[in-house]
């Protein structure tokens, strides 16, 4: 077995390996020595069995040792394009969200049903493109439409969150919306209202995402797939925000959505 961890980061895409634990990797990678372009980091724990010859592993079993002072060696990287493309669903392992300070939490995976009481959703994607789409779809028909080979535009595998949407998920054309931190709010009411008289199952609401990850506006949890697997990550319950992970969820919901 290797002396190290794989970690896959979801913003920026790498695999990297490391001899930190989870959490000291998550707070290394956000305010350590080499800062990510979006402040907020996400990644998962791979498979440490996992090998694929595209990647050079001998590089990580070379470089990805405890130094002469005793430090571990905090990051080896091994591949910065078509990471999540290589990496199959059933070689991750929990997620990890961390924030701009470096505060670290862990999903694991969940029991993953249909929700039925939305007829609406926005699904803000991260890897490995970063768009923010509005959609009918749910969150497994969504992840098999645009990974599906079959069609001329599609990626080999994709994760994301879903983000609330309040009252516009339902009545878009009256509901709500004022609670809503998301730019050009009649903007996206627009593009949820034409889904009324187009047959298109989902439409481009922003090109890129340049905020980071919303963390306080996550609906269900966060997703990973392709058209063959699919994993679910639930997020933790309001209760358990304000409790159990409180320090956190204080720290996340700093993010702004500007």
């Amino acid at each position: 077995m290797s002396d190290y961890r794989l970690y896959l980061s979801l913003i920026p895409e790498a695999l990297i390996a490391s001899q930190l634990e989870p959490a000291a990797f998550g707070a290394y990678y956000a305010v350590g020595r080499h800062l990510h372009a979006h402040g907020e980091a996400m990644f998962f724990e791979v498979d440490p069995s996992f090998r694929d010859a595209s990647f050079p592993f001998a590089l990580a079993d070379e470089r990805c040792v405890t130094q002469p002072s005793g430090a571990p060696k905090s990051s080896v990287y091994l591949g910065i394009y078509n990471v999540l493309g290589r990496v199959p669903v059933s070689a991750l392992k929990n997620l990890y969200l961390v924030t701009d300070d470096g505060r670290t939490l862990e999903l694991a995976r969940g029991d993953y049903t249909p929700d039925s009481d939305h007829p609406l959703h926005l699904y803000q994607e991260f890897c490995p493109v970063d768009p923010l789409v509005a959609s009918r779809l749910e969150p497994h028909d969504f992840c098999n439409s645009i990974t599906n080979p079959d069609v001329p535009v599609n990626v080999p595998r994709i994760a994301f969150a879903e983000l609330k949407l309040g009252e516009l998920s339902t009545n878009p054309a009256t509901g709500n919306g004022d609670d809503l931190p998301y730019s050009a709010i009649s903007h996206l009411r627009d593009v949820l209202l034409d889904f009324e008289h187009n047959t298109k199952d989902s439409k481009l609401v922003l090109k890129q995402v340049k905020q980071g990850v919303i963390y306080r506006m996550v609906e269900r949890g966060f997703y990973v797939g392709d058209h063959e697997e699919f994993a679910y990550y639930p997020f933790p319950s309001p209760k358990e925000l304000d409790s159990t992970y409180y320090d956190w969820w204080r720290s996340a919901q700093v993010t702004r959505f500007d």
